[in-house]
């Protein structure tokens, strides 16, 4: 893969502007680290706060390389079974059904019991390989031919077994598989992993991976980033509602607006054709920005003074 994207990751400065293309507006610390992630072909570990666009980074870096994006949603109690391989079990049934309705044509002609069962030994190799795995992510990304972008996502969700699992990907990007041996990559996968931080991950782990980390962007960069997803909003809202949010993030909030919910305010705001922000409307469509309806009762009472500031903010060059 590396070698077929060559010149669309020849730089930090290259990979973003190519992101930009494709409306996904990043930092130079962001830019940098895909470079790097794809010229030394180890994993990135992606972490910050949620909505900041960690998985996002990953569905982009697949559209700007052309390559397909496999993705493995983590959970407690996530195994390999479900992460890397499972037999057809469904399969192995009807061979073994076959393999027992012509037992009588394998076993003709044997002399003595040591070559019978050297002749079904024959039949039990095949039993357990490649015709009878049902590939799972981790192992389609290792089986891709031209390279692919692995995504693990929210790897804080999974347990510290499964993290420990991962280890021998991470390093070696290969896997064992018990009954047929050792699997390596056909083309090495980029791999992201992503995490929201809601447990410690092992020093095991993030020696094996770049680490970047995701922080809510400044607002210069938030404002580039709402222009690039809604074009058609006028500056002096945007300006405004950048510096409203900036402000709920400074909060003690539940839960603080994310960029993708800065977004979504503001593409609700476009189609409620709302020129700039007041009282009235910003209390109508405060639960777009604020999911518990404590942290809205926390915010409510200050609207008039938040406002102010927003205002204020927005109209500074």
């Amino acid at each position: 893969m590396i070698i077929q994207h060559a010149e669309k990751i020849a730089s930090p400065e290259t990979v973003q502007q190519g992101f930009e293309t494709l409306n996904y507006i990043c930092s130079d610390a962001i830019a940098t680290a895909v470079y790097l992630a794809c010229q030394l072909q180890k994993p990135i570990l992606v972490e910050g706060p949620p909505g900041v666009g960690k998985t996002e980074l990953a569905k982009k870096t697949a559209e700007y390389l052309s390559a397909p994006l496999i993705r493995m949603q983590c959970y407690e109690g996530l195994d390999e079974a479900k992460a890397l391989y499972e037999w057809k079990y469904g399969k192995q049934l009807l061979y073994t059904q076959v393999l027992k309705d012509q037992l009588g044509d394998v076993l003709r002609g044997a002399k003595g019991l040591d070559e019978s069962v050297a002749r079904l030994h024959q039949f039990g190799d095949i039993f357990y390989s490649h015709e009878f795995l049902e590939s799972r992510p981790l192992l389609e990304a290792l089986q891709a031919e031209q390279g692919a972008i692995l995504l693990v996502d929210e790897i804080d969700k999974a347990d510290q077994e499964f993290e420990a699992f991962l280890l021998e990907l991470l390093s070696d990007y290969q896997v064992s598989i018990p009954e047929i041996g050792t699997v390596k990559a056909v083309s090495k996968p980029i791999v992201f992993l992503t995490s929201n931080n809601t447990r410690e991950l092992g020093d095991a782990l993030k020696r094996r991976c770049l680490h970047l980390y995701i922080p809510f962007p400044e607002p210069a960069l938030e404002r580039r980033i709402i222009s690039s997803q809604v074009p058609d909003i006028e500056s002096d809202l945007r300006n405004q509602l950048v510096a409203f949010v900036e402000q709920l993030r400074e909060m003690a909030l539940k839960k603080v607006p994310a960029v993708s919910e800065t977004i979504d305010w503001a593409r609700a705001l476009l189609l409620l054709n709302i020129e700039h922000l007041d009282k009235g409307w910003v209390e109508k469509t405060l639960n777009l920005l604020l999911k518990f309806q404590e942290d809205i009762e926390l915010v409510t009472p200050e609207l008039g003074k938040l406002l102010n500031a927003a205002h204020k903010a927005a109209s500074r060059p």
